[in-house]
This record gives structure tokens, C-alpha cells and sequence, in this order.
């Protein structure tokens, strides 16, 4: 193993503080440590892994920061990563998006993810798709999916299904609903397990809601009004305290 670099600092006193592109961690020691990218979502890495997500990178004997940001560690992946307040969005293999149908090339949909390139969808990605039994995809339509391919030599390449083949709530969201965009680290935030968010939301409308971890959310209420309302109060909670966010929840509940 390399020897650590001068200024570099134990990665596991700085979780929770602010680190900046160029600070070198060090890890503490690993018998199976690798580089692999952290997926924030199904399939988190085995016990005694160790995970480098995004805004870091593998150096020597320990991580690069390439993000501004607040440096992370979940126990039960090994994992690392800088949660940032980044805007464009890089797509990731295993993350689920909310993409835009923009083309219709043959067999393939082409799908606007918000990312510097667009993704590409087989008509054979959908549940129960066949030859002759195509999916109704039309261009515009807004569309759950997940990566499969997903690196900056390959065009990414979105499915919808799981591994055994099944939709799984992916696929062609409804033309009704509202569709808008926050900042990734919000989204990060209310997919997070037992979002306060999302609990108090619900106890004040019924709703459904799609997440996507390129920062649009689609969100679907009994009127529009109800749609707007929950739509306004998920973009600002990101600059909310808790307390704030009770006080507007106890007004929406007396109007």
C-alpha cells in the first residue's frame, strides 16, 4: 500500500464537516478496499467492503475530494461520499431517474436524464415487451427508469425492469402531475428512510410522488391546487428548518 500523503487527515474524523477539491483522506485500514463508485440506492455494497462514492476518488492509500461538499459514511455499506449541492446531474449505474422522451430512433427511445448527453431505452426494456407486443412510448412522455450502463465512455442506458424482468413501478409515468426539478442533495434528503418530509406531507393531502435521483420529482394530487401546494412546499424545505416546516404545515392544516 502507498505511503499517505503529507496533510492528509483521517477520513473518519472529517464525516459530517466540510472538505474541498485537492484535501487527501486517509482511510482507515481494509482488507477488500476498491474504487468502485457508491450507488445510493438498491444493492449497497456487502459488509466488509469498502465503497468510494461520488466527489471522491481512489489516491494511493486514500480518497482525493473532487467535490465541495460535506463528506459522508454510511456503516452498513462502507461507504464514503461528498453530498454536495451539485445541479448537473452525472448519470450512475443502478440510480433511478425520471427521463423525457425526446426521440424515437428505430428500436431505441432517446431520453433526456438532464445530463450532458442523452440516454438511450430499448422498446425491449418494459415488462412484458416483445417484437409484437411494443410499449406505448410516445415522444414527450416522461418515463422511470434505471441505468445499466452508466460511464463517461458509453452512452448511458436506461431499462425498465428489474432483474427478474418485472416493471417493479418503473415505465411511462402519467401525462397528469406536475413535473419540476430540485438539487440533488434535496433529493438525497427525502429518499432517505423515514423522511419527516415526506410523513408530514402526507398527512396533509393525498398524493403520489416519483423521485428521481437526477433531481426531478413528479407529483400527482387530488386538484392542482393540492399539487402546486405540495410541489412549493418540497422546494422550499431544503432551506427550512424543522421547526419552520412544522409552522408551515400547522398553517396549511387550518386553511
Amino acid at each position: 500500500m502507498a505511503a499517505p500523503e503529507a496533510g492528509a487527515l483521517p477520513a473518519e474524523e472529517l464525516v459530517g464537516q466540510v472538505v474541498l477539491p485537492g484535501d487527501v483522506l486517509l482511510l482507515p485500514s481494509h482488507p477488500e478496499a476498491d474504487g468502485e463508485r457508491l450507488q445510493l440506492g438498491p444493492g449497497a455494497a456487502p459488509p466488509g467492503r469498502l465503497v468510494c462514492g461520488p466527489g471522491l476518488r481512489r489516491c494511493g492509500a486514500g480518497l482525493l475530494v473532487t467535490k465541495c461538499g460535506l463528506l459522508r459514511h454510511r456503516q452498513s455499506g462502507g461507504a464514503y461520499w461528498v453530498d454536495s449541492q451539485q445541479k448537473r446531474y452525472v448519470p450512475v449505474k443502478g440510480d433511478h431517474v425520471i427521463g423525457i422522451v425526446t426521440m424515437k430512433a428505430g428500436d431505441i427511445f432517446k431520453v433526456d436524464v438532464g445530463g450532458s448527453e442523452q440516454a438511450s431505452l430499448s422498446y425491449l426494456a418494459f415488462e412484458g415487451a416483445t417484437k409484437r407486443n411494443r410499449p406505448n412510448v410516445q415522444v414527450g412522455d416522461l418515463i422511470y427508469g434505471q441505468f445499466i450502463v452508466a460511464n463517461k465512455d458509453m452512452e448511458p442506458e436506461m431499462v425498465c425492469i428489474d432483474s427478474s424482468g418485472r416493471a417493479n413501478g418503473m415505465g411511462v409515468i402519467g401525462h397528469e402531475g406536475l413535473l419540476f426539478k430540485v438539487s440533488l442533495g434535496l433529493i438525497r434528503k427525502l429518499l432517505a428512510p423515514n423522511c419527516e418530509i415526506i410523513q408530514e406531507l402526507g398527512q396533509l393531502y393525498p398524493f403520489e410522488i416519483v423521485f428521481g435521483m437526477n433531481g426531478r420529482i413528479w407529483v400527482k394530487a387530488k386538484t392542482i391546487q393540492q399539487t402546486l401546494i405540495v410541489a412549493h412546499i418540497l422546494e422550499a424545505c431544503e432551506h427550512m428548518t424543522a421547526e419552520q416546516r412544522k409552522q408551515a404545515f400547522a398553517k396549511l392544516s387550518e386553511s
